[in-house]
C-alpha cells in the first residue's frame, strides 16, 4: 500500500509558480474525482495561497509519484518539467510527519499560525463529499487534527501574537480590556489595514470605521466588516470619537500631528487614546507620543513584540516535534497493521470455504440417518485436518532454513510455546 504527499509550498516555489497551481473551490470536486480515477487512489487536496498538496493512498501501482506530478501539471496546464523543479515528494512515514507538521502550524510561513488547520479540515470535508477520502486518508487527516490540538494545548506554539495586526490587538487589550465597548478607527485601505480590520472586527468593537483618501476604496473595505467610511480630509471632525486608531497609509508626510490629537483629547475630556502607526514613513508625528493620555506604538515597537513572540514559539517547536514523532510512530504501526488486512481476508475466506464444505458433508450424513455423535466427530476431524493441512505441508516441503522460520512463526501464531 502506498501513502504519498506531493506538492509545493512557500519554501519550494515562488508566488508566480504557486498561483498557477491553485485549485479553485468551484472545480475542486472535479479535480478530486479525476485524480482518483487517473491515479487509482484515495485523494485529498490542500490548496491555499502558500501551498498546494495532493495526498494519495492506494495499492502499489507503477510510478505513482511521477504519475501524480504529471497529472498535476496537466490539470493546471503548466510545463511538467518546470513544475517538478519545485515539487516535493514525501512517501509513507515522511507524508504522515508532513501532514502532522502542517496541521500544527510548523510548516507555515508564520510559525504556529492556526488558519492552516481550518484549511486542512476543509480539504478533508471536500474529499469526503467527492467520495475520494478512504480509510487511510480519512485516518491520516483525523489524526492530523488530533495532533494539532495536542500541540496547541500542551506547547506555546500558538500562544503569542506573531503578526503586526494581532500584536496591535493584544496591545489594545492591555489598555482597554473590553474591546466590545470601544470604537476603532482604521486609517488607510491597504493590505496591512485590511489585516488589522480582520483582527479587530473579530473582537466585535462597539464601532469600526475606515478613513481613506479615496472614499470609494474605503467603502469597499468598510462594507466587508459592516464599518463606516469617510474621507481622510474629515479626520479632524471624527478623531475624537475613537478610542483606538490604527494608521498605515502611503503618505510621505504625517497625517496626525500633535495639535490635531491634542484637540481630539480635549474634546474627549482626557479619555485615553491608543494609537498604532504601521506606516513607513510614519503617519503619526513622534511628538504625539509625548501627550499624557496617548499610548502610541510604532512599527518598531510592534516588531520587537513580534520577534519576542516568535522566539517563544521557536522554543516550543522542539516539544511540538517530539509530540509529532510519537504520533507518527503510532500511525505507522496502524498502517502496517492495515497492510495485513487483505491476507486476513483471504484466510477467513478459505476458512469459510472449508467450514461450508464440512457442514454440507455433515448434513448429508444426518440426512441418511447417521448417529449425531458420529457426525459431530467427523465434522470436527474434517475441520481440523483441512485447516491444518496447508501449514503442515509447508513444513514438510520447506528447506532446513525455511523450516526453522516456519516453526517459529507457527509456534507464535498458535501459541505453542518453545
Amino acid at each position: 500500500m502506498t501513502l504519498l504527499a506531493l506538492g509545493l509550498n512557500h519554501n519550494s516555489a515562488p508566488l508566480a509558480v504557486r498561483e498557477r497551481v491553485v485549485f479553485h473551490v468551484e472545480r475542486l470536486a472535479d479535480a478530486l474525482a479525476e485524480a482518483k480515477r487517473r491515479l487509482g487512489a484515495e485523494a485529498a487536496i490542500v490548496s491555499t495561497c502558500n501551498r498546494t498538496e495532493l495526498y494519495l493512498s492506494g495499492e502499489e501501482r507503477g510510478d505513482r509519484p511521477a504519475a501524480a506530478a504529471a497529472w498535476l501539471a496537466a490539470w493546471h496546464k503548466v510545463d511538467a518539467e518546470e513544475l517538478r523543479r519545485h515539487l516535493y515528494v514525501l512517501p509513507r512515514e515522511q507524508a504522515v510527519r508532513h501532514a502532522f507538521r502542517v496541521a500544527s502550524g510548523l510548516d507555515s510561513m508564520v510559525l504556529g499560525e492556526p488558519q492552516i488547520l481550518g484549511q486542512m479540515k476543509d480539504a478533508a470535508r471536500a474529499a469526503e463529499a467527492a467520495g475520494t477520502l478512504g480509510t487511510v486518508l480519512g485516518r491520516l487527516f483525523q489524526r492530523s487534527f488530533s495532533v494539532a490540538k495536542e500541540v496547541r494545548s500542551t506547547t506555546a506554539i500558538g500562544a503569542a501574537s506573531v503578526s503586526m495586526a494581532a500584536a496591535a490587538v493584544r496591545l489594545a487589550q492591555r489598555i482597554f480590556p473590553a474591546l466590545r465597548e470601544r470604537s476603532v478607527l482604521l486609517i488607510g485601505a491597504g493590505e496591512m489595514i485590511e489585516l488589522c480590520a480582520t483582527h479587530f472586527a473579530a473582537q466585535s468593537p462597539a464601532r469600526l470605521a475606515v478613513a481613506n483618501r479615496t472614499l470609494a476604496r474605503g467603502q469597499v473595505l468598510a462594507s466587508r466588516f459592516r464599518a463606516h467610511a469617510f474621507e481622510l480630509r474629515e479626520l479632524g471632525a471624527h478623531l475624537q470619537d475613537y478610542d483606538i486608531v490604527i494608521s498605515c497609509t502611503a503618505s510621505s508626510l504625517p497625517i496626525l500631528g500633535k495639535g490635531l490629537v491634542e484637540r481630539a483629547l480635549k474634546a474627549r475630556r482626557r479619555r485615553p487614546m491608543f494609537m498604532v502607526d504601521l506606516a513607513l514613513p510614519r503617519d503619526i508625528e513622534p511628538e504625539v507620543g509625548e501627550l499624557e493620555d496617548v499610548f502610541l506604538y510604532t512599527l518598531d515597537d510592534l516588531r520587537g513584540i513580534v520577534e519576542a513572540n516568535l522566539d517563544s514559539r521557536r522554543a516550543a517547536v522542539v516539544q511540538a516535534e517530539a509530540i509529532i514523532e510519537t504520533e507518527v510512530g503510532q500511525f505507522m504501526q496502524w498502517l502496517r497493521a492495515r497492510q495485513a488486512v487483505p491476507l486476513i481476508r483471504r484466510l477467513r475466506e478459505e476458512a469459510e470455504r472449508v467450514r461450508r464444505a464440512e457442514l454440507e458433508r455433515a448434513l448429508r450424513m444426518l440426512a441418511r440417518g447417521d448417529e449425531p455423535r458420529r457426525v459431530l466427530e467427523a465434522l470436527s476431524h474434517g475441520l481440523a485436518n483441512k485447516l491444518m493441512h496447508p501449514p503442515t505441508r509447508a513444513l514438510h516441503e520447506a528447506t532446513e532454513e525455511e523450516r526453522r522460520a516456519f516453526a517459529e512463526t507457527l509456534a507464535r501464531l498458535f501459541r505453542l510455546g518453545s
